[in-house]
């Protein structure tokens, strides 16, 4: 893993958590992006990505997670993301537009209910 970030996943039911701890860059954007679609099985019927512990995110970040919302979607499973609200990536993402393709939660806990309830 990156020196800049690690991705710790576990799985609830059929709703795949993924927490990236450290920094979101040009540099590791790939090998986050794989270490997220790693963490889906066949039977995840949604993503979490919880951004609460995420320090730094910039384009090649967004770009990731919108790429990764579309496969999603492609393969009738859905991407949330966690992110505390009032936090420097919440304000980077507001300004990106996320919320226009993706669901986006203040907390970890209402981003897997609401992942649950998708499925």
């Amino acid at each position: 893993m990156s020196p800049l970030a690690r991705v710790i996943d576990e799985h609830i039911e059929t709703v795949a958590v993924a927490a990236v701890d450290g920094e979101i860059d040009a540099s590791n954007v790939v090998e986050i992006g794989r270490r997220l679609r790693e963490t889906l099985t066949n039977q995840s019927m949604a993503l979490v990505v919880d951004l609460a512990r995420t320090t730094y995110l910039d384009s090649a970040g967004i770009n990731m997670l919108f790429a990764i919302g579309a496969e999603l979607r492609q393969r009738q499973q859905r991407l949330h993301l966690a992110v505390p609200a009032g936090s420097p990536i919440a304000r980077m993402l507001g300004i990106a537009g996320i919320e226009s393709a993706l669901p986006v939660h203040d907390t970890r806990d209402a981003a897997v209910a609401a992942a649950s309830a998708d499925a």
